[in-house]
């Protein structure tokens, strides 16, 4: 069995990505050594569902800067197996579960929970996934809500 160790960014890596991040108004970047920087504006976890569906690769060892990371974000970042997180806002329950899952991470703030986009309750996603122990079983979860939210269109 081997171990890889994570790389560790350096601080002009986390200062560009957070510094793209609010340049471009979006709600996420992602930065891969060998695939480039990309940027994402959907609302929500739907962008990164997609890439961890879609284009794992872009994830895979990439620095990702996003504006809200609640757990469900952090589970997809996990299972794409992402290098680094560096988040405007991050719940509590997403920054143990990527470190337990060996992502380096930063936020400006840390919170509790996330909250829905009107304040008035949790967010969905992580009221989905605030029970759940793994990444893997967050995922799961979250295709069945995104695929409920497609039908609800």
């Amino acid at each position: 069995m081997s171990f890889e160790y994570p790389v560790l960014r350096t601080e002009p890596e986390w200062d560009e990505i957070a510094g793209l991040l609010l340049k471009e108004q979006c709600s996420c970047v992602i930065s891969h050594v060998e695939k480039g920087i990309r940027f994402y504006w959907e609302r929500g976890v739907r962008d990164l569902y997609h890439l961890v569906s879609e284009e794992p690769e872009m994830l895979a060892g990439a620095l990702v800067a996003d504006k809200v990371v609640g757990k469900g974000a952090a589970a997809l970042l996990a299972c794409g197996k992402v290098s680094g997180v560096y988040a405007l806002v991050m719940s509590t329950p997403a920054r143990e579960l990527l470190e337990q899952n060996g992502v380096e991470v930063r936020c400006k703030q840390e919170v509790d929970h996330i909250e829905n986009r009107s304040k008035t309750d949790w967010c969905p996603v992580e009221k989905l996934c605030r029970n759940l122990n793994t990444p893997e079983m967050c995922v799961k979860e979250i295709a069945k809500f995104i695929a409920s939210q497609g039908q609800n269109k």
